[in-house]
């Protein structure tokens, strides 16, 4: 009898945990340009923050992101991260456990590490960062092929080559990316964005992150598409520019734009408990003084991290396992998330296996449900 009802217990157990992670209809890949697994996890460098030629005002810097408490650190660097994200989804790539995400590209750098994320595929051929076609498919043409996906597929972009990198003139779905003008047609705050972009002085090939973020959220609100690409640029931009107050800074501004878009589409009736958010970069940095740069020859540049939150996201938060992911991954995981299965010409890596359910401690007669898993198995030429 024990036995029976205990089996009894582990079936309800299961059919719960499964309840607690629904299928994904809807999936956003959101990333960050260069920005370190070491912030992610650790918040403020303690070195970087008190350097007078990397931070103008290190007090003030330190007042706003700073605390010996490492746990309260990050916290305030990126509040969402860890007040939402670390409660309700997965952090992986934390290195201090052992735990691990990095590029699986020789290079280290924007375009190769985009190809990787997008397409599956860890290219050996080197493609600079410039307006150079990618003849790789990627998920989010994949995906367009689909019928149900057919006309749902968008992406958008602080840096101006991301249409190169997804092919847009051969995948026909829309890419808007760097400083390039909306449709005005169909929404009055398309015409104020681009009377803003016309303005700006001395415009890059990377658009501030707030304009990318506006104009994907006005098309999102319109169009309601079911994947989307979301690319910030600006934390790179500063690295490089070794301005270290100012890459917190947009790295902190990045993680309340996300806040305000998880808001948004789960107060949304078609995208509310369905929709999946994988949130990653497309390389890391150097390590100490080398942090400004990244590349094939600076240590530290292939290491990364991912954060997962939403529907077929179990609740484990900062994942404290000796694992080993790459950033090719991901696009596999994207559509094993909504049921597809990505094919290319080319090789496509598997999709990370991820826990379904958290593991229960129990005691006395309590049933223990332990850990189930699946398989969800020129521009800058040194960006």
């Amino acid at each position: 009898m024990k036995a029976f009802f205990s089996a009894c217990c582990m079936f309800l157990a299961l059919g719960l945990a499964a309840q607690n992670t629904p299928a994904a209809h809807n999936v956003f890949i959101i990333t960050t340009d260069g920005f370190r697994w070491q912030e992610v996890f650790n918040g403020a460098d303690a070195t970087l923050i008190s350097d007078p030629e990397l931070v103008k005002d290190t007090s003030l810097l330190k007042t706003a992101f700073w605390d010996a408490d490492m746990e309260i650190r990050r916290r305030k660097l990126l509040p969402f991260f860890w007040n939402v994200i670390a409660q309700n989804g997965q952090l992986l790539g934390n290195r201090a456990y052992d735990n691990r995400v990095n590029v699986a590209n020789l290079y280290k750098i924007s375009y190769p590490g985009y190809n990787e994320i997008l397409s599956g595929f860890a290219d050996y051929r080197f493609i600079p960062n410039l307006t150079v076609r990618n003849r790789n498919q990627n998920i989010l043409g994949y995906l367009n092929k689909q019928s149900a996906y057919a006309g749902r597929i968008a992406a958008f972009s602080s840096w101006n080559v991301m249409p190169y990198i997804l092919d847009e003139k051969h995948n026909d779905f829309p890419v808007n990316s760097g400083y390039e003008m909306l449709d005005e047609t169909t929404d009055t705050l398309h015409i104020l964005i681009n009377q803003v972009q016309r303005n700006i002085a001395g415009q890059s090939n990377t658009r501030h992150d707030m304009l990318t973020y506006e104009s994907a959220k006005s098309y999102i609100e319109e169009k309601h598409p079911r994947v989307l690409f979301l690319g910030f640029g600006e934390t790179d931009e500063f690295a490089h520019k070794g301005q270290y107050d100012t890459y917190l800074q947009k790295a902190h501004q990045v993680d309340m734009l996300i806040a305000d878009l998880w808001y948004y589409v789960q107060t949304d009736p078609f995208y509310r408990n369905n929709t999946t958010f994988i949130i990653t970069t497309d390389h890391g940095r150097g390590r100490g003084a080398s942090w400004k740069g990244h590349g094939f020859w600076v240590k530290g540049s292939g290491e990364t991290w991912i954060a997962m939150l939403g529907a077929g996201i179990a609740p484990l938060g900062e994942m404290k396992e000796k694992q080993q992911h790459h950033q090719k991954q991901v696009a596999a995981t994207v559509s094993h998330l909504l049921g597809e299965t990505f094919i290319a010409t080319h090789n496509v890596a598997g999709p990370i296996a991820l826990p379904k359910n958290q593991p229960q401690q129990t005691t006395g007669n309590e049933v223990v449900v332990s850990n189930h898993t699946t398989a969800i198995a020129t521009a800058d030429a040194n960006k």
